[in-house]
């Protein structure tokens, strides 16, 4: 479970986010949705310990990830925006690393980069460079390495960017996959279609604050639209659908 509470932080006099509060538990898919430059990212930086906010708090599993980063971070996976690979390391050598980050050694880290591989379809690409993949296998090499120590919670950060619509289809299989695991997933987007087709709960930022947040009926309810895009206009805007 990931839990934010009262969440702020200022660039340069400049606020990124404002008292954003909400939670994504166990289990469900939880979607926060927002135009570029409403607050997502930083929000998720926050909560994965890559940047430390003015107040507020952000916890993992009941661990408190500005107090212990690092105990955060080993329960979670993480697939940040930008999505580089070592090009000349091949999609295996890719997650291995990653999984020596973690402290995994041996037979235990051939087995579940295995399992990886094999899970997200990756054994034609396993054992090429990375240089020239095309931007799906990107993503599923990206997401073995989040992956591979097995965390309980998972990260996303506008994990659809770049990608094509079998990609796309494909990463929401697998984000379902997720689910069905009991895993707590959290993902960032400015696509409402994406949001609707995928979350149990759907939290609403614009302007570096929550404005809105529940399932997509609760929302719809609130505001009185009938669509998801007019949701997001009613609650970003404050107006009338």
């Amino acid at each position: 479970m990931i839990e934010v509470t009262g969440l702020r932080k200022t660039f340069g006099g400049v606020v990124a986010v404002e008292d954003v509060t909400f939670s994504a538990p166990d289990g469900r898919i939880t979607g926060l949705l927002g135009p570029n430059g409403a607050g997502k990212t930083t929000t998720l930086r926050v909560v994965s310990g890559m940047l430390q906010p003015d107040r507020g708090e952000a916890r993992i599993d009941d661990v408190d990830v500005l107090a212990d980063p690092s105990a955060g971070r080993a329960r979670l996976g993480l697939l940040p925006d930008a999505r580089g690979l070592y090009p000349r390391l091949t999609a295996r050598e890719n997650i291995r690393y990653y999984g020596e980050l973690y402290g995994l050694r041996g037979k235990a880290l051939g087995k579940r980069i295995d399992e990886l591989i094999e899970m997200l379809e990756l054994g034609h690409v396993a054992d090429r460079a990375a240089t020239g993949f095309s931007q799906g296998e990107r993503m599923k090499v990206a997401i073995a390495r989040a992956l591979v120590h097995d965390p309980p919670n998972v990260i996303l950060d506008e994990p659809t960017n770049g990608l094509d619509v079998m990609s796309i289809r494909s990463l929401r299989a697998f984000l379902v996959r997720l689910r069905e695991e009991g895993r707590c997933v959290l993902f960032s987007s400015h696509v409402m279609q994406e949001v609707s087709a995928l979350c149990d709960a759907i939290v609403i930022i614009a302007k570096g604050q929550v404005v809105a947040s529940g399932t997509e009926e609760e929302l719809k309810v609130q505001t009185g639209a009938e669509t998801m895009e007019d949701v997001f206009v009613a609650a970003a805007t404050e107006e009338a659908p």
